[in-house]
């Protein structure tokens, strides 16, 4: 900066050959005395050192030089006033710059320095230079601070020390330094002063690092220009971006001081680029866990392979975090659906494998299979193609043997099947919008403690998010909106689902599902399901329904509670087992469904809000809890629990350690109860009573005992005289099982409560 270039001010005094008329002996105002005539005083045009210059006798203590022109003093503009002087004669005096201080109205400035460092001359004809800076900031440099109320100055020197000698001075130079406090004046650094070209060809690369290492806390620009930088760079200060930069795909920019988005949107100058530099970034720069997106839209032309955007990493299991914005899409054929078919065997023996797999090269990982005896949300999770091989993500229930295979490979805003196991990352306020055009979130074939929290899905082509592997270990989706794209279609017609899950430990928490074909299909065990409210109906009259919760581990050690499930129902399958008859293994066991909300409308009588369906014989039920429950139909239904024998019916003679109570049944026809309490009314006198709990014991299972017996009333004999007698029961009677006979020592008719269970003490 310098203003007598930027802005055309003279700073520079006249020379003395123009006259010492402008040259005063005082301060320099007006009516002040000059060296005009003066005695004292004349001008020599030709020294040997100075060319034309004035010569003067020290008559005064201070002898005085001002120039009687005022100099501007203007904010963060500093001056220098530099003077050639030399002794001629007579005594040696001291030098100084020395100045008058002016402010409005011309008086003077009180309380500020108006003298330089004093020099003594010492030897004849030496030529000594003696300089000050004067300026309106206190700062180091400056020795006459003058502040902000200074407007002009009237520049010289003081002559000091003993009278009588001759100097001669050279003409006064006054000129802008403001350069010199360039650095702490203005907060910023421009790459291109430290060699940045921004032609898009020469590497720029050390030109960025230059600017960063002596910018110490002020922000660097970056101006319009396209800057190739050929190797990672790391910026530790702020910066600012008016042109943009490119950059090998292995490169890294770091830019630590404004670590988000928005930065990387101005530094690439494309949202999609920019965000996969920003995730590349956060994975290789240990001073930063968050990637802010700052409430911006990233919007892709095709999926983005979150391991090659990386580059340089396979596992990562530092928590890391992407919030606050949105990922779209621009329509078109990169979001279009991989269909591969072909043929492959498969053994029971070897439960996820596929071998002699024709074509294996062309199909993808993450793809879903689909074939005969193949259950729901089975994945490709690795191929091997030398030896023909795929493994997939769960067993298959009834698929022995060599078939024709379809493999469909759905496409992802972010796809992380890349990379070999990341944990801990976090998705937080992201709107993964969808637009029908693509699925959300492939998740990272192994990882845990991965969570989705306060996110939107919003119709989803596919899925919303896929775990072809185990990268959903204890993975956590904490309210979240799951929103579909076949809202207007029957729920027999629909074929997305919000989220699948292979492994154990999940937490589903307060999120809200509208119109999938399924909600969740869940493999794993030992899952939190709570809060959430999900609802699938749809326009048709008596319609069908399909299952919200999808859940296909038997011994499921899951809780499903405090949840609204509307116009869906929860469905506990072993589609997920290769021998799916039972063996030595738990059965359906351990899952405790409590304080739900169940709601359905418009639909078919049979249809029921608990559905167990085996895939094999020999199956039972152990350790189910169905308690606190709210049971209504908008219309009536037979009931709400059933198991579906499709394949198969439960072993109902295993049956142990099952409550199905305290609940309530609104426009349901049987409420059902285990342990249920009944009442039976014998109205002749007998001495067997057959008692029909049937058809309220649960899942249509036997009634196998009877745990009290209390008489309601009297009970009379023949003669209707009262008598006291306790009766032994009978279970399991009758053609279906689910009748209790009671046994009397003599004929008797009254009513008595019974507590029936439909399994056995443990």
């Amino acid at each position: 900066m310098n203003k007598a270039i930027t802005d055309g001010i003279v700073f520079m005094p006249q020379p003395f050959a123009s006259g010492l008329l402008q040259w005063s002996r005082g301060d320099g105002r007006p009516n002040s005395d000059t060296y005009e005539n003066a005695a004292d005083a004349a001008f020599v045009p030709a020294d040997q050192d100075f060319g034309g210059a004035l010569e003067l006798q020290k008559t005064e203590a201070v002898q005085r030089l001002r120039y009687t022109g005022e100099t501007p003093i203007l904010p963060g503009c500093y001056l220098q006033i530099r003077v050639r002087i030399k002794a001629i004669a007579g005594n040696l005096p001291s030098v100084r710059i020395a100045a008058f201080a002016g402010g409005a109205g011309g008086v003077a400035l009180p309380d500020v320095t108006v003298t330089g460092p004093q020099i003594a001359l010492t030897t004849y004809g030496e030529v000594v230079e003696v300089t000050a800076i004067v300026g309106t900031g206190t700062r180091t440099g400056v020795d006459m601070a003058w502040g902000p109320a200074a407007i002009f100055g009237h520049f010289g020197l003081d002559l000091t020390g003993p009278s009588g000698g001759v100097v001669r001075i050279d003409d006064i130079v006054i000129e802008d330094v403001s350069r010199v406090f360039l650095r702490n004046l203005i907060s910023m650094v421009d790459v291109r002063d430290y060699g940045a070209l921004g032609n898009g060809i020469a590497d720029d690369h050390a030109a960025f690092e230059a600017a960063d290492t002596v910018a110490q806390g002020r922000e660097i620009i970056v101006p319009a220009g396209q800057y190739f930088l050929g190797q990672s760079t790391t910026i530790q200060n702020r910066i600012r971006f008016e042109g943009t930069v490119e950059m090998p795909d292995a490169a890294i920019l770091a830019l630590t001081k404004n670590f988000d988005l928005p930065a990387y949107i101005d530094a690439f100058g494309n949202s999609e680029l920019a965000f996969k530099k920003a995730y590349q970034a956060l994975l290789n720069n240990p001073d930063h866990v968050t990637l802010d997106l700052a409430g911006r839209k990233v919007s892709l032309r095709g999926p983005v392979d979150m391991a090659a955007a990386v580059g340089n990493r396979t596992t990562y299991n530092q928590r890391h975090v992407i919030q606050n914005g949105q990922i779209s899409v621009f329509p078109g054929p990169a979001w279009d659906t991989d269909v591969v078919t072909s043929q492959a065997s498969y053994d029971i023996a070897n439960p996820k494998r596929l071998t002699n797999v024709a074509n294996v090269a062309n199909i993808p990982v993450g793809a879903l299979l689909e074939g005969n005896g193949v259950g729901r949300e089975v994945y490709v999770t690795a191929r091997n193609v030398a030896a023909q091989r795929l493994d997939i993500s769960q067993p298959l229930f009834d698929a022995a043997g060599t078939q024709i295979y379809t493999f469909r490979r759905f496409k992802y805003l972010l796809d992380f099947s890349g990379f070999g196991d990341v944990s801990r990352m976090v998705f937080s306020e992201v709107d993964f919008q969808c637009t029908g055009d693509c699925s959300g979130v492939l998740l990272p074939p192994q990882g845990s403690a991965n969570h989705f929290r306060d996110c939107f899905f919003t119709r989803p082509k596919d899925r919303g998010i896929t775990s072809h592997g185990e990268g959903d270990q204890g993975m956590m989706i904490d309210r979240c909106q799951f929103i579909s794209d076949e809202g207007p279609l029957l729920s027999t017609e629909r074929r997305t689902i919000a989220f699948n899950a292979n492994a154990n430990d999940l937490k589903i928490r307060d999120n809200r599902g509208v119109l999938f074909r399924h909600f969740a299909v869940m493999a794993g065990s030992s899952s939190i399901i709570s809060g959430n409210h999900v609802f699938q109906g749809d326009s048709a009259e008596n319609g069908v329904r399909a299952a919200g919760f999808v859940l296909t581990r038997v011994n499921n050690r899951g809780s499903i509670s405090g949840n609204y499930i509307d116009n869906c129902f929860i469905e506990w399958v072993n589609e997920h087992d290769a021998e799916p008859e039972f063996a030595s293994e738990f059965s359906f066991s351990a899952l405790s469904i409590t304080d739900n909300v169940f709601l359905a409308g418009n639909t078919a009588p049979w249809f029921t809000y608990i559905v167990v369906k085996p895939h094999g014989a020999g199956h039972f039920l152990d350790g189910v809890t169905v308690t606190g429950n709210t049971f209504r139909a908008v219309g009536t239904i037979s009931r709400v629990e059933a198991v579906d024998t499709s394949f198969a019916d439960l072993d109902y003679d295993r049956v142990r350690n099952v409550t199905f109570a305290e609940n309530s049944f609104h426009n349901v026809d049987t409420p059902v109860a285990n342990p249920l309490v009944m009442q039976h009314t014998e109205a002749t006198a007998s001495s067997t009573w057959v008692v029909q709990p049937a058809p309220r014991l649960p899942f249509g299972a036997w009634a196998q005992v009877v745990e009290a017996v209390m008489p309601e009333g009297p009970l009379r004999n023949t003669a209707a005289a009262v008598i006291h007698a306790s009766p032994y029961f009978e279970a399991k009677q009758g053609p279906d099982r689910d009748r209790i006979n009671l046994r009397w020592s003599t004929p008797v008719s009254g009513s008595v409560i019974l507590r029936v269970r439909i399994d056995d003490p443990l």
